[in-house]
């Protein structure tokens, strides 16, 4: 299974009135996590817009199981649990690793659209190439 680690420090502005990180921000924290994975494995967002692909999010799930605040490091595990077939599921844990507690965990789950016709279709063969020894 593919798993990729990054990490993100918590900004003022990802913060509350409470002192929490806003329950929002951490789809934007899961980005992080795929957008540095898909650049690890040579797959950059924009190298696929540029081949004629494009990922939109078709769902997503959260929860919600520890807070964390402002200026804590947080480590952000993005794993890819099988080779897509029509979509991608991309699952990510995010972790206060100082206080050794899960802060949230969740799956954003995304579809591959040719850009030309703003179609569904099956993952490009340059993206499947990129990870299918991964899962041999």
């Amino acid at each position: 299974m593919l798993k990729h680690f990054s990490k993100v420090r918590v900004r003022y502005a990802d913060t509350d009135q409470m002192g929490f990180v806003y329950n929002g921000k951490y789809f934007e924290y899961f980005e992080v996590g795929r957008t540095e994975m898909m650049r690890d494995l040579g797959l950059p967002y924009r190298n696929l817009e540029a081949e004629g692909f494009m990922m939109p999010v078709h769902s997503a799930a959260i929860q919600y199981k520890n807070a964390a605040f402002y200026d804590e490091e947080l480590e952000i595990e993005t794993r890819v649990p099988e080779l897509p077939v029509s979509k991608i599921r991309i699952e990510h844990t995010i972790r206060n690793l100082e206080r050794g507690v899960v802060i949230v965990e969740g799956h954003i789950d995304l579809l591959f659209i040719k850009l030309e016709t703003k179609r569904a279709c099956r993952p490009p063969g340059f993206f499947i190439d990129k990870l299918k020894h991964l899962y041999e």
